[in-house]
């Protein structure tokens, strides 16, 4: 296995407002060409804290890239200090600074003399020409190591990685190919789905098995390395099919769909519509599937019923009910959820009410405590739910189970 590390720089990237897309995107392209990426990290514009964060990669690992630190000012200190870690000298080079006072002319902009310095290079190096920018990248290959400095702008980084680096770490891979699964299932905790599989996948050594928890919803990827498709496809197969057969109905994807895709493409499929009542999600069902594009071939009617008048009005349910059993309660979601679809004319109706904190819960029903109600023509499915967390992490639970929900009822229909 060939492995590699990433080292993103600048100290805008520590602070809140920045994140580092260019990791994950070399991440991706970089596993594509039977790469793992052991270690990510960011450093800020620090010469002694980058010293030491490349030392150590260069330790430890074949493949190391840089990203940023190329700009023409005095905290751009990437190539200094690579410099100085390979015993490198920098010089001029000619042709760099040509292009680079080409292009400022080319932009009726008056070059500043400190951009001179990006066309300072390591000697050793091979120049990787900048055709979107004035910061080149560099390629640097020291027997067992090898180093690409990109610059930080995506729109610079992307283009010259994949026309200069790319053809040069799928040499280094060898011609590996790589073969992927990814499922996307809800319904099942991250222990209880990890409990059910790791039988199986413990049992497959040449795969490697990622599973990943978010709120309402856990992914499993399955990655094979073969020496080309034919073999790494028949490394996979037979794992993946396990995984198929013991999750059935947990799976909502076999991509990277989202659950409100998958619900907007069976409700086309089955030429259904859908309306909804919430109350404690306040609309955040409505709000996913309408972001959907196309969704107006199936989304018909939303209201966010949060005081109990509102439900009364909006979706038709009792007073006595209200009063007897509570606004949370099996009967209210039911109530809900058949009330919105009668008044829609819908085929499919969903109702949600609960307690989504941090205050408002009882003994009996405590935050978290959501009743999710789906109404299709002779039958209401209800279930009774206790989600943890904040008040957001509730809310988004909730309308991950109903989606589910109205998932599970749609596949019977």
């Amino acid at each position: 296995m060939v492995s590699a590390e990433i080292i993103a720089i600048g100290s805008e990237l520590l602070t809140p407002g920045f994140v580092d897309t260019n990791s994950s995107y070399l991440t991706g392209q970089l596993n594509a060409l039977g790469i793992t990426v052991v270690m990510k990290a960011i450093v800020g514009d620090d010469e002694n804290y980058l010293e030491n964060a490349l030392r150590g990669c260069l330790s430890r690992t074949p493949i190391l890239i840089t990203i940023g630190g190329l700009g023409p000012t005095e905290d751009d200190v990437t190539k200094k200090v690579v410099a100085r870690v390979l015993q490198r000298q920098l010089v001029l080079d000619d042709a760099t600074l040509g292009r680079i006072e080409s292009l400022f002319k080319s932009r009726g902009i008056t070059m500043a003399p400190n951009n001179a310095r990006q066309a300072l290079i390591l000697t050793g190096s091979e120049i990787l020409v900048n055709h979107h920018g004035s910061a080149p990248g560099l390629w640097i290959s020291t027997g067992k190591h090898h180093i690409a400095l990109l610059p930080g702008p995506p729109s610079e980084l992307k283009p010259m990685f994949e026309k200069y680096c790319a053809p040069r770490f799928q040499k280094l891979a060898g011609g590996v190919t790589l073969a992927r699964r990814v499922w996307r299932t809800t319904g099942l905790g991250e222990s209880s789905l990890d409990a059910r599989i790791a039988p199986i996948y413990t049992k497959h050594k040449n795969v490697e098995t990622t599973i990943l928890a978010k709120p309402g919803q856990v992914e499993i990827r399955l990655t094979a390395r073969g020496k080309n498709t034919e073999d790494a496809e028949r490394q996979i197969r037979e794992l993946a099919e396990e995984i198929e057969h013991s999750l059935e109905d947990f799976i909502f994807a076999r991509a990277e769909q989202t659950l409100e895709e998958v619900v907007g493409l069976m409700l086309v499929l089955k030429n259904a519509t859908i309306s909804l009542a919430e109350s404690c999600t306040g609309g955040m069902v409505a709000e996913r599937l309408t972001g959907v594009p196309g969704s107006s071939r199936y989304f018909m009617s939303s209201v966010v019923c949060y005081s109990n008048e509102s439900k009364m009005e909006l979706a038709g349910i009792p007073p006595l009910l209200l009063s007897m059993q509570g606004a949370v309660s099996e009967e209210v979601a039911r109530g809900l959820a058949e009330g919105i679809r009668e008044r829609a004319n819908t085929t499919v109706g969903v109702g949600i009410t609960g307690v989504a904190g941090p205050d408002g819960g009882s003994e009996e029903k405590p935050v978290g405590t959501v009743h999710i109600a789906v109404a299709v023509p002779g039958e209401t499915l209800h279930r009774r739910f206790s989600f943890p967390g904040d008040r957001h992490r509730v809310r988004w639970q909730a309308s991950q189970a109903a989606l589910n929900m109205v998932r599970q009822i749609l596949m019977k229909m």
